[in-house]
Order: structure tokens, then C-alpha cells, then sequence
């Protein structure tokens, strides 16, 4: 009998399940439920497609949905949303375009990904409040940009999504104002590295507001007003990147077991709970290797890799997925800024307060060759010497340093060892006192100031 294999979601996970299915058992049925417009699309792209550094939203779509269908012979469903499971009849029920489709499966990858959190505010209807989660979304907010209906914005929002937002509107010459709940920006990073990155969004003239209150928008006649703090902004257009929120219900309402932040918890197969159904991407909290527990890190490379485990276990193949390390990087105007691990407020939450922070700025090149520039290194650890994480930020590349902490946070090193790695050198390339070295050199010999 043919097995049928059914992937809720099209995204990079979804897509990356249904991929790897029809490798494991090239006789397999396998079907996709997308519940937009859009599959197999680049999501971290989209605010460089609202700056215009990408001219196209197809730009961002890796395959066409007839690729899939044609060559991958796989049955993707746009416009479908997947609303119920039924475990024991093995019956997914969804909407597909206007009526009402019931799918019979044999395996189930769960991959619906995550939905921007929405606050229970006034106004937040309005067409003029957007998120940025789909392509949809992006096309809708692009044509704006592009038809200069768009002079002032508020990006409610100060981590990585809502530092992107900002840059790329104020790429398009849009007067934006940021607002953060919390005192700093980017609550992945300690303070004093988060500080410079506020400094670098303020330098380029985004009014960046921290500590402040978004509650919510209103309307004066045609003018949209954002409430923040009291004060009634006028703006033509509201980005909310507050956070995200994994889309786990339908499979939740089941009974699978869920985790932080109420994301589906799996196994290295990425089995969950419910007999035959799986789970992988933003949608499921894997294991985090330094924290020793499974963690909700919604980043892209984890998505791709468990879907692919996902597809490959649920056609019968083997696969498995050792979990994260919660390594990411991203641009700020012209700051490199990443991180990996665990910063020192959550260390010390986990492992207690003798853990410490090691602070040091190196160069990116030799100080002879032009353009070196300086890096700033906070390594995260024990006074003995365990590593927990790592910081990072630079105008030049931080993502192949941070790798390197990445890797060796995987492979169990302590600092010892990270001073003991082997790196590349050449003046146009690296120092002879690369910067993560320097780091570890003083946190081997506790000469750095402990930080608080």
C-alpha cells in the first residue's frame, strides 16, 4: 500500500519535510498544506526586499509551486489551512480555498511555523498595523513603499525583526521611530552590547525609544495614530514585531505535548506525543545544548534541518537532530551583531551567579592592512572555565567568529580549548591576536573585569 504522507505548512521546514519524505520513499504519497498564497519562500529576506535591495518578491521563493509539483511530484496545496486532527482516525480537516477538505494520512509532519504575537490593544485591526511574518504581508507593505504612501512609521519592537524593520524602512527614507518595552534592545544580548547597537540605530537617526509603552492606535478623521507612552504619534503605517508565537494549536488540541512557550516538544526524530505525527521549525521547542532542556529558538537553519529529519523518519528513512545552540546573527545598519548560547543574565538564571562575562575589542585584520576594524567579544562562562556562550559586534564579519564559538559550544570546549584552537591568519583576513582568542586568553586568566 502507498503511504501517505501529509506536511501542515510550506515553509522552509514544511517544505524541507516533504522534500526529504519523497527521498526516503520515492513511492510515497506526499502532500503539503499551505495556508497562504506562498511556499518555499526566503522569510529572513523580506525586509531587504522592503529596502529595495531585492527588486522582486519572487526573488525570495527558492522553487515555483509547480517545481514541486512537477519534479518533486509533491501535492502542494496553497491556500489551505489545516483547522483539526483526528490522531485515532488519522484525518487531518481543513479548509481549502472555501470548502471544506478532509485528508486521511499514514505519517504527519506538523511545520505550520509561528504567528506574530498580537497584543490584546485597541486598534491593532486597522489595515494600516502589520506584521511581517508572510509574503502576503511583505507585497502589501512594499506597495506602499513603492507608491510613497509612506512618509512615518512606528515599529513597535526592538529584536531582530523589528531592528530589520527600521533599517529597511528608513532605507526608503521613511521617518521611523522604534519602541522597546524593555530597557535595552535585542533581549538575546547583555546590556552593554545591546547598548551599542542602540547607539548604531540612533546614529543613523531612527528615534528609538526604550522603556516605552505601545498602547495601541486610534484615528483623527484619515490619520492614523500610534499611542505610545501617552503621546499620540502621527503615522501612515504601524510594523508590529513584538515577538513570535509557535503555531502548535492544531496538533496541541490534541493532546501532543507542548513546552516554552507553548511549542510541541520532540524527540531527536522529532516524534511528538501523538502516535504517527511529527514536528519541526518554529512550531517546536528543540533541545538546547547548553541549557541541557528543550528551548523555543525560532531561527531558520534549525528549521531546514528538522524538517528534513522530520520527512526523512515519517517516510521510514533514519535521521536525527541533536538540537541548537541558539546561534544567530543579524545586520544592523552597519553593525555585524551575534550571538550564541546563553547570555550572562540567563547563564546565571540556569548555573547560578559565579558566572561571568569576559569583555575584550580586538581588530579584524592586522592593524597595518586597511579597513581593520574593531570587534567586540563577550564570552559568557564559568570562572573554571565552562563556556556558555558568546557576543559579538563589528562593522566587519562577526558570523564566521561566532561559528566558531557555535561549534565549539557543540562540541562540549571549554575555554582552554577555545584558546587552543587552531585558527586561520592573514593580514586581509584575521589578526595574529584574533579577537576570540584574545578572549579566551582572558577569560583562561581571569584578567578581565567581572561583568555585572
Amino acid at each position: 500500500m502507498v503511504q501517505q504522507v501529509v506536511v501542515i505548512g510550506g515553509g522552509a521546514a514544511g517544505m524541507s519535510a516533504a522534500s526529504a519524505a519523497r527521498r526516503a520513499d520515492p513511492a510515497c504519497d506526499v502532500t503539503v498544506l499551505e495556508a497562504t498564497g506562498h511556499a518555499a519562500y526566503g522569510v529572513c529576506g523580506i525586509p531587504y526586499y522592503l529596502a529595495g535591495l531585492v527588486d522582486r518578491a519572487d526573488d525570495l521563493v527558492a522553487y515555483p509551486a509547480s517545481y514541486f509539483r512537477e519534479r518533486r511530484r509533491i501535492d502542494l496545496r496553497l491556500h489551505t489551512r489545516a483547522l483539526a486532527l483526528d490522531p485515532e482516525r488519522r484525518v487531518v480537516h481543513c479548509r481549502e480555498l472555501e470548502r471544506g477538505v478532509r485528508l486521511r494520512y499514514d505519517r504527519l509532519v506538523v511545520a505550520a511555523g509561528g504567528a506574530a504575537v498580537l497584543p490584546p490593544l485597541p486598534g491593532l485591526d486597522d489595515d494600516r498595523v502589520v506584521t511581517v511574518r508572510t509574503l502576503e504581508d511583505a507585497i502589501a507593505l512594499r506597495s506602499l513603499l513603492d507608491a510613497g504612501r509612506i512618509a512615518r512609521a512606528l515599529v513597535v519592537g526592538a529584536g531582530y525583526v523589528g531592528l530589520e524593520m527600521a533599517e529597511a524602512l528608513h532605507a526608503r527614507r521613511v521617518a521611523v521611530t522604534a519602541v522597546e518595552a524593555m530597557p535595552a534592545v535585542m533581549p538575546t544580548l547583555d546590556e552593554p552590547i545591546a547598548a551599542l547597537v542602540a547607539d548604531e540605530v540612533r546614529r543613523h537617526g531612527v528615534d528609538l525609544r526604550l522603556g516605552a509603552r505601545f498602547n495601541g492606535v486610534t484615528r483623527d478623521e484619515d490619520q492614523l495614530l500610534a499611542l505610545v507612552d501617552g503621546e499620540a504619534l502621527p503615522v501612515d503605517v504601524v510594523v508590529l514585531a513584538i515577538g513570535v508565537r509557535p503555531s502548535a494549536d492544531v496538533a496541541a488540541a490534541c493532546g501532543a505535548r507542548t513546552g516554552p512557550g507553548g511549542a510541541l516538544l520532540v524527540d531527536e526524530e522529532m516524534r511528538t506525543s501523538l502516535e504517527h505525527v511529527y514536528a519541526a521549525g518554529d512550531c517546536i521547542a528543540p533541545q538546547h545544548l547548553v541549557l541541557g532542556r528543550p528551548a523555543f529558538v525560532p531561527l531558520g537553519p534549525a528549521g531546514n534541518k528538522t524538517g528534513r529529519v522530520a520527512g526523512t523518519v515519517a517516510a521510514g528513512g533514519r535521521a536525527r537532530f541533536r538540537g541548537v545552540v541558539g546561534t544567530a546573527v543579524v545586520k544592523v545598519f552597519d553593525l555585524g551583531v551575534a550571538r550564541t548560547g546563553l547570555t550572562l543574565a540567563q547563564a546565571q538564571d540556569e548555573f547560578g551567579p559565579d558566572v561571568i562575562a569576559t569583555d575584550i575589542v580586538g581588530r579584524s585584520r592586522a592593524k597595518y592592512y586597511p579597513g581593520a576594524e574593531s570587534v567586540t567579544v563577550r564570552l559568557v562562562h564559568e570562572p573554571g572555565g565552562r563556556l556558555f556562550g558568546a557576543q559579538m559586534v563589528s562593522t566587519a564579519d562577526v558570523a564566521k567568529r561566532i561559528d566558531v564559538v557555535a561549534a565549539a559550544l557543540q562540541a562540549g570546549f571549554d575555554v582552554d580549548d577555545v584558546l587552543a584552537l587552531d585558527l586561520s591568519y592573514a593580514p586581509p583576513y584575521a589578526p595574529v591576536y584574533e579577537p576570540l582568542l584574545l578572549a579566551a586568553q582572558a577569560a583562561a586568566t581571569h584578567s578581565s573585569r567581572v561583568a555585572v
